[in-house]
């Protein structure tokens, strides 16, 4: 298929636009296979690049011979387009909703980015199976690299290399994974240097109405306790979900077979539920007219802090579970690819430091989302504003995102990234010039031959003139484990998502920049004072020296 195909009318004059905290400005636009650009000729006024996978949804309005367009963004951005004559407004309207919604992901624009900058580092081998391994190795003498998926076909969302206990050999890891939801066999997720404790994660045990069970998925995961220790099976489902998927071949693990594990059931709401929450919230961001009263009323309607302080009170269970009682967990829900993975992933940002650092963060989101099999195509398909729905899509990154910025609010100076790089993910997991997000799993990466056509976003985000926009200048490293409250007086809605289209940031901006002039000045202070320190130690030694006999 030829874009030209879908372009009605690549180009009209006099075309007059209207965004957030910018003038209005008349300009031309023009309509390429991937953007709509805006461009005009007055002085001092940036261009629109708006990427076309980055709409949402449109509307159109017709006074007269002048048409509009609203824009909404996936970002949460709303854009109005005011077209001269009705034939041009609905060919351009046309074209963009065509543009927007391709089917084919080969046709995406990260398959026709050509990067402007240099590649200094691959980002597509930045975070291998292996070199993660390899930090451990020293410590994991009891697991082992199985390359038992390296064909996609023991499980399709797995990566070809996962972690495993030692002592279970491939082939009892094919037999538990057709005891597992969608092949999803235990897997470490993370090892606990301080006390050798661990979580697994997986999907739900098909067990049935008839109690099936299997011999090697009960070796497997009584392989990671230790002598007369017992663990803990998160169950991010209710217990009477959890009963309910046993009719549908489901299930959860019966306690006969497994004694050594206390099963716990938390409520972690997902798919439509979460979905429809973010409808609320942005819809309520977005209403400009309600009084205080009719705010925060919306506001608890959406549910969205429920979400977020219910997915925390898991984490914080799961850390507590491996830090404070010794014992090692094993996570899942149903499928194991969305609420499992928000748990896994906050659990090491409170438990591990270096899931707090910049690359140790990229490395958590390559580690626990993407090779875990997140399905961010389906999850990320559609944000708020999309009228079509379908079932699959679901803002659970986009959560755990929020998740971890209420941690950072709460710790200031334990993250060496900044509120910047989360906004960042967010933006690039819905719509990007990179491919990294593209793909519900690794085998249809693979399939996609995404690391030989397209670029990653590590390669960009890891330039050094990158890196210093998402560095935070009060990191200190701080090697303890950080508990979060999670009590709702703690926790807070996230304005530098959805409210940035609707209130400046100018102020807060004018404020960062003088916390960061500050601190470079104690930094300059305190590099003065031990020079002059070190220069008065070598002065008191010359006297004690001359003075000696």
């Amino acid at each position: 298929m030829e874009f030209a195909e879908l372009i009605k009318t690549p180009r009209v004059d006099n075309v007059v636009l209207h965004r957030p905290f910018y003038p209005a400005v008349e300009g031309t636009l023009c309509l390429t296979g991937h953007h709509l650009i805006l461009s005009s000729r007055q002085d001092n006024t940036e261009e629109l690049w708006l990427l076309h996978s980055n709409i949402d949804a449109i509307d159109k309005r017709f006074v007269g011979p002048l048409g509009t367009i609203i824009i909404k963004c996936k970002d949460f951005r709303i854009i109005q387009l005011d077209i001269p004559g009705m034939e041009e407004c609905l060919n351009i309207a046309s074209s963009i909703e065509a543009l927007s919604t391709l089917d084919s992901i080969t046709l995406m624009y990260p398959f026709f980015y050509r990067p402007m900058f240099e590649v200094i580092e691959d980002g597509w081998h930045s975070f291998l199976p292996e070199q993660e391994f390899e930090l451990y190795s020293s410590t994991i003498s009891e697991w082992r690299l199985s390359y038992v998926n390296k064909e996609f076909s023991v499980c399709p969302s797995y990566p070809p290399a996962v972690i495993v206990p030692k002592a279970i050999d491939d082939d009892a890891l094919r037999k538990v994974a057709t005891f597992r939801h969608g092949g999803r066999f235990p897997v470490l997720s993370y090892y606990h240097k301080k006390n050798g404790m661990v979580i697994m994660r997986s999907g739900q045990p098909l067990t049935g109405t008839n109690g099936r069970r299997c011999k090697e998925d009960e070796k497997l995961i009584n392989a990671t306790l230790r002598a007369g220790k017992r663990g803990y099976i998160i169950d991010t489902r209710p217990l009477n979900i959890a009963q309910q998927a046993r009719a549908k071949g489901g299930g959860f693990e019966q306690e006969a077979h497994y004694p050594q594990w206390r099963r716990i059931h938390k409520s972690i709401d997902r798919y439509h539920i979460l979905q429809e929450s973010l409808i609320k919230l942005v819809e309520s961001c977005n209403d400009q007219t309600q009084n205080m009263d009719r705010w925060l009323s919306k506001l608890e309607a959406s549910n969205w802090l429920t979400h977020i302080k219910e997915i925390l009170t898991t984490a914080c269970l799961a850390a507590q579970c491996l830090d404070r009682e010794g014992a090692s967990i094993l996570i899942h829900g149903t499928e194991g690819t969305d609420s499992t993975l928000q748990v896994t992933s906050l659990a090491q940002i409170i438990l591990e430091p270096r899931s707090r650092t910049i690359r140790g963060f990229e490395a958590l989101i390559e580690r626990e989302w993407l090779q875990a099999g997140h399905p961010f195509q389906q999850r990320c398909a559609q944000s708020a504003y999309c009228n079509s729905k379908q079932k699959w899509e679901s803002p659970v990154f986009l959560l755990f995102l929020d998740c971890v910025w209420q941690i950072l609010r709460q710790f200031p100076c334990s993250f060496e990234f900044n509120e910047n790089f989360l906004i960042m993910l967010f933006e690039h997991a819905y719509a990007s010039q990179f491919g990294t997000f593209l793909g519900n799993n690794e085998s249809e990466r693979c399939k996609l031959k995404l690391q030989q056509k397209t670029m990653s976003l590590w390669s960009w985000v890891n330039r050094p003139s990158e890196l210093s926009k998402f560095t935070n200048p009060l990191f200190e490293a701080n090697n303890l484990v950080i508990w979060p409250s999670v009590a709702p007086q703690s926790l807070q809605l996230w304005e530098g998502i959805f409210l940035r289209w609707n209130r400046s940031s100018k102020y807060l901006d004018e404020a960062y920049e003088e916390m960061v002039n500050i601190i470079e000045y104690n930094k300059e202070l305190q590099a003065k004072v031990n020079l002059l320190r070190r220069q008065l130690a070598e002065l008191e030694t010359e006297d004690g020296v001359q003075e000696s006999p």
